[in-house]
């Protein structure tokens, strides 16, 4: 029997039980459907504390977060938690406190489920809600791309050597490839989307949530076991560190200097931003049961964020001593995984738990599309009164398909041409951009309907500019191969258009109605009404 033929099956049936996990976890949550649409779009509001936490840490923790991290500190080195780590940690809480509660009140007060129908009364303007569908629609298909690209190159590292005949893989010079004989991307990916389907159509959001919960545990968990085994595969800590600085590509990367510039460094601070215009954490806020829910979330998401990525980071790291110079970035994860832990059980757990961290955001954002559609489209030009909730249930099913089907496509398509991180981090820079919108609604009452327009109008422009310019521009411009501005993230100059075009356009054009102000800022109405009355005479 050759080496290719021992390889042990037992990963994939752990991996294909977990999975199967999630599928009676769907089909139990359906069994507390109500029936309405209400609850499957947010689980009747009714999600307390430690669901509210689990569900929004695992949809903000993606494949960019275990595949492109790791990845990226493989090509990019240690600075790589610096650039959204450390920020994303401080910044994500702050988000959740100054942006996320406000949106939820309005939500729970005027039955808003999707963005778009928020923006739309608060600034008055059907045309902004039809302006923001197809942007925000836009920018999550990059943010599943990174989950399904992840998904199935990972799913290939884990399984290399488990089918040598049906996946054989060569290299130029006719040896077999280090991932010959693994799951292809496309029948792993493939996978994966059906799967995270079937809970999704079971049982809506709250599917999701309950899923979610689960997939956070689980990817906590397993994450945990993966950096003992491997780094205990290395020698421990200490020597795992030596070996990186004694080999030629991992001893730059131990320093910061030369790989990322200053600017580049700062201006990332922006990128965690979007998280106060992801349409799927967005409808996540809304499911909360009170603003007491939140308090949890804020607290502990930063702590979280520290637990996944500092183990992430430093086995990116690490791989440059044991992979040597020429691995797939989008595939590091996996290959250290398989070829580290020896053991099939240990390797099905663990990558049922890289999984888990990678679904856990798609089934949140394949929702919100589905809610998007069926509420901002559907129903706006066809009537809230035209529909069954049953009917309303099965537009949102049929677009989820529809999204489902693209983003799956272009995930074949693309292949290896996209590193995980950086299609991440161009999708984040997109929702960052939009950040001043969703702030001087919640905080400005003089921001105008133009202001509003002009600002997403000018942001998505230079957004797709800037896009184009890297996708077609030369390697080398970044510390490795980014496109910058002035030695900044494109997100700087996109951030910047937008606030000041909202800025400008707003203070040169008609004010809100009083109606409109006070609807959004009771609180500050009622204080302005007290403090005008007169005071009686003694």
């Amino acid at each position: 029997m050759n080496a290719e033929s021992a390889v042990s099956l037992l990963p994939l049936w752990l991996i294909a039980g977990y999975l199967a996990l999630l599928i009676g976890l769907g089909i139990l949550s359906s069994r507390f459907f109500k029936g309405d649409s209400a609850d499957f779009f947010v689980v009747s509001r009714s999600v307390g504390p430690f669901l509210l936490l689990m569900s929004i840490f695992g949809t903000t923790m993606t494949g960019f977060a275990m595949v492109g991290s790791t990845g990226k500190a493989y090509t990019s080195g240690i600075g790589v938690y610096g650039l959204m780590a450390s920020w994303s940690g401080l910044i994500h809480s702050a988000v959740f406190f100054l942006v996320g509660i406000r949106l939820w009140a309005a939500g729970k007060r005027y039955g808003y489920v999707t963005q778009c129908e928020y923006f739309r009364e608060r600034f008055e303007s059907p045309a902004l809600g039809y302006l923001l569908f197809p942007i925000l629609v836009l920018l999550v298909i990059p943010y599943l791309l990174v989950g399904v690209i992840s998904a199935g190159k990972f799913l290939q590292a884990t399984t290399a050597g488990m089918f040598p005949e049906a996946f054989r893989l060569t290299l130029p010079n006719g040896n077999p490839h280090p991932l010959s004989g693994g799951v292809p991307p496309w029948l792993g990916s493939l996978v994966i989307c059906l799967i995270v389907l079937s809970y999704v159509f079971f049982g809506g959001l709250r599917g999701a949530v309950w899923a979610n919960t689960f997939q956070t545990l689980v990817f906590m968990s397993a994450g945990a076991v993966a950096f003992w085994l491997i780094s205990t595969r290395l020698g421990g800590l200490r020597e795992a560190a030596q070996a990186v600085a004694e080999s030629e590509i991992g001893r730059p990367r131990l320093a910061r200097e030369g790989l990322i510039g200053h600017g580049q460094f700062f201006s990332y601070f922006l990128v965690p931003l979007s998280v106060g215009m992801f349409p799927h954490l967005f409808q996540h806020w809304l499911t909360a049961r009170s603003a007491k829910s939140f308090r949890l979330t804020v607290i502990a998401h930063p702590i979280f964020i520290a637990i996944v990525w500092v183990p992430c980071i430093l086995i990116g790291l690490w791989a440059t001593a044991h992979l040597g110079p020429n691995a797939s970035p989008n595939a590091v994860l996996g290959r250290m995984v398989s070829s580290l832990v020896h053991s099939p059980v240990l390797t099905g757990i663990v990558a049922a738990g890289v999984l888990a961290a990678i679904m856990s955001s798609l089934d949140s954002q394949f929702m919100c599309l589905g809610t998007m559609f069926t509420n901002d489209v559907v129903l706006r030009l066809a009537g809230r009164d035209r529909f069954t909730d049953r009917q309303k249930i099965l537009l949102a099913r049929g677009f989820i398909l529809l999204v489902v089907a693209v983003t799956y496509g272009l995930a074949v398509y693309l292949k290896d041409s996209a590193q995980v991180f950086d299609l991440g981090v161009w999708c984040f820079s997109g929702f960052a951009s939009l950040f001043p919108l969703v702030f001087a609604a919640v905080y400005w009452r003089r921001v105008t309907k133009a202001g509003a327009l002009a600002s997403v109008a000018s942001a998505a422009a230079v957004w797709l500019v800037l896009f184009r310019q890297d996708i077609l521009a030369p390697a080398g411009q970044g510390g490795d191969g980014e496109l910058l501005v002035f030695g900044l993230m494109p997100v700087a100059i996109i951030f910047a258009v937008s606030a000041v075009t909202l800025v400008v356009v707003s203070l040169l054009t008609r004010p809100p109605s009083p109606e409109t102000v006070a609807r959004f800022f009771p609180e500050k109405e009622a204080r302005q009404r007290v403090s005008a009355e007169p005071v009686p005479a003694p």
